[in-house]
């Protein structure tokens, strides 16, 4: 997940899903338009539905060339295979997670509102910084509320990508698109979409593409 001239899509899955089925929801989405990756993110779950979930949803990322990562559990994203992990505040410290999952896979890092945090996760080797929540979400309780500047800032003083994440829609992500988030990070905006996953998938680009900077 290198930094990239255009923002990009990152999906994050719903906290609880049916993994058979879901598995031709996410391909439906993932061949309706460009995403850097899949984050599996469930709740409430043992580890070996967590593990039938990598093994069923995995395949189904690498094979369209979408990075596979495992929210909060750098020991499962290593035993499985997948190309890495990302974690919060309390999800263990940076250092444990790339220990786990090794130097070249992808370790990202919620920040939430504080540059400061995302400056030590940078400095320490995190692949990507997240900020959030910039809208209201119904995914989770968001920890902190962020304005678009914050990732203006950012990128004008780093390379480190930052990732937005908190009620993104195609509907209201221009001003990040804008302000230089490298990838928006979107769960109910995709799933819960009225038309589906794939026409959500199509708005979201069309959306990126209106309001990338420079447009």
């Amino acid at each position: 997940m290198d930094q990239e001239t255009d923002c990009r899509l990152y999906l994050i899955t719903p906290p609880a899903i049916d993994v058979a089925a879901f598995g031709d929801t996410l391909a439906a989405a993932l061949d309706a338009g460009d995403v850097a990756c899949l984050q599996l993110r469930l709740k409430d779950v043992d580890d070996d539905d967590i593990r039938r979930a990598i093994e069923r949803l995995m395949p189904i990322a690498h094979q369209r060339d979408v990075a596979f990562i495992v929210n909060d559990r750098p020991d499962l994203a290593a035993e499985l295979g997948a190309d890495g992990t990302h974690i919060g505040d309390q999800d263990g410290a940076y250092a444990d997670a790339r220990g786990l999952v090794g130097d070249d896979a992808i370790v990202g890092v919620s920040c939430y509102d504080s540059r400061q945090l995302a400056m030590e996760a940078g400095d320490a080797g995190a692949d990507y910084v997240a900020f959030g929540a910039f809208f209201p979400t119904t995914t989770k309780v968001p920890k902190s509320k962020v304005e678009p500047e914050i990732l203006s800032a950012w990128s004008a003083m780093t390379i480190v990508p930052c990732v937005a994440i908190g009620g993104i829609t195609a509907d209201n992500c221009g001003p990040l698109v804008a302000a230089g988030a490298d990838f928006l990070a979107v769960v109910n905006g995709v799933w819960g979409h009225p038309d589906g996953p794939a026409a959500a998938v199509r708005a979201f680009e069309a959306a990126i593409a209106a309001n990338r900077p420079g447009v």
